[in-house]
């Protein structure tokens, strides 16, 4: 079975991969600030998974080396709740600096969204979502660390403004739930959705 990832996010191909799977890749295209306003006010849960159904179903037209694609289509995203305030990337290097300030010693709420679509035989069929959402407390690092850190990038393209499987990871002290969903992809919840198409999680693996 071929799994199709609506997402270029480096994290969520590598959790793929190590966990036997090798997905193609699309790129969904999609305008995530412009989704989120026209949908107005969501909660972490509604957002990730407004903006995960709207990736997997950007690319259902897809042609992959000439062929309508055929297995099943995924779509992720990502926010991160602090104080009821929700945060996506950072972009700039300023935001990423002041959302350390605020964040360093606390604890938040990292949302993942999943958005499947069976498209087996090369036609859209049913579809389902789940989010997984995990705590997670950052150390109280000083400012020269969120200088530093800010200064490699990496805080710029993630939900955030941190990572767990990277530079970012001596920065966090505790995660409680899953931490796949700090990555940006539940393994676990994909293998629960999968199971809602009859397809067992061992039929996906292609890279043992």
């Amino acid at each position: 079975m071929r799994l199709y990832l609506a997402s270029t996010s480096p994290a969520r191909l590598a959790t793929l991969r190590a966990a036997g799977v090798a997905p193609v890749l699309l790129s969904s295209g999609v305008d995530e600030e412009a989704v989120a306003a026209a949908a107005g006010p969501l909660d972490g849960a509604g957002l990730v998974s407004l903006l995960a159904r709207a990736k997997a179903e950007a690319v259902t037209g897809a042609l992959v080396d000439g062929a309508p694609i055929d297995g099943v289509i995924l779509g992720g995203d990502s926010a991160f709740e602090l104080d009821g305030q929700l945060y996506g990337k950072p972009h700039l290097p300023h935001v990423a600096r002041e959302r350390w300030l605020a964040q360093r010693g606390r604890t938040g709420l990292l949302h993942s969204g999943h958005w499947l679509i069976d498209h087996r035989g090369g036609h859209q069929g049913r579809a389902v979502g789940g989010v997984s959402t995990a705590s997670v407390t950052f150390a109280d690092i000083s400012d020269a660390e969120i200088d530093a850190y800010v200064a490699t990038g990496e805080p710029l393209q993630v939900a955030g403004a941190f990572t767990i499987d990277s530079l970012g990871a001596a920065f966090i002290s505790r995660v409680e739930g899953d931490p796949h969903a700090v990555v940006g992809l539940s393994v676990a919840l994909l293998r629960e959705l999968l199971l809602e198409f009859d397809i067992p999680w061992p039929s996906m693996w292609n890279r043992l």
